[in-house]
């Protein structure tokens, strides 16, 4: 089944390029120029990746995406004419899992559409697909990218659930950000390190009892990251 792509701007010379571009790559695509109609088109088509202009009518990008993180993991990659790096820290941290400034090159666009579908459906075949730690307060289903928390389940992002299971499937390494970009991002992604401190804090926010004295995602200091569950 071809992946589809839920393109939302309210530029339509933007939407009607990537499609065309992503339709060339095999793709289906659906455009939308509203947040609302997009957000109905979410919730009635099976949607593998949404491409989200941040300045739309009616419903900004920002609380689209909010939105859909509160029911889905579905990878989206934001597009602003914002430039600064709290704007992108900002587009992180409520969800997104890549952002792309205007003007933009559609080939690039296009890479990076097929990098984080890549990332995010590919086939593997782990060590587990069932993990538990601390007696059952963390479970993971590897296979669903599902996580559940005291039982009840945790809605992670889809880089999220990358840097998590590298984290928890390596518990006796530490990972630098670079190692974590490189494994769980991929080497193509071409952001910054800082990216990784705003997954952790995400991550710590939705699987720790307490996120400043987290017990999962431990800070080796001066180094990185390693994982602390049992």
């Amino acid at each position: 089944m071809n992946k589809k792509i839920l393109v939302v701007d309210d530029e339509d010379k933007i939407t009607d390029v990537v499609a065309s571009y992503l339709e060339k790559e095999g793709y289906d695509v659906i455009t939308s120029s509203d947040g609302k109609e997009a957000l109905e088109i979410f919730n009635r088509e099976e949607i593998h990746l949404i491409i989200l202009d941040l300045m739309l009518p009616n419903i900004s990008g920002e609380e689209i995406c909010t939105k859909i993180r509160n029911v889905s993991d579905v990878p989206i990659i934001m597009l602003t004419a914002k430039v600064e790096e709290d704007n992108k820290i900002e587009g992180l941290a409520i969800g997104a899992d890549d952002y792309v400034t205007k003007p933009f090159s559609v080939r690039e666009l296009v890479g990076r559409v097929k990098a984080l579908i890549r990332r995010s459906y590919k086939e593997e075949n782990p060590v587990a697909d069932y993990l538990t730690f601390n007696d059952g307060d963390l479970e993971v289903f590897i296979d669903k990218f599902e996580v559940k928390k005291k039982g009840k389940k945790v809605s992670l992002t889809a880089s999220e659930f990358k840097v998590l299971k590298i984290l928890l499937t390596n518990p006796r390494q530490v990972f630098t950000r670079d190692m974590l970009i490189e494994k769980a991002l991929g080497m193509d992604y071409d952001g910054y390190n800082r990216t990784i401190d705003t997954h952790i804090k995400n991550i710590r926010q939705k699987i720790e009892d307490d996120p400043k004295k987290p017990k999962y995602v431990l800070t080796v200091y001066g180094v990185g990251y390693k994982f602390g569950g049992n």
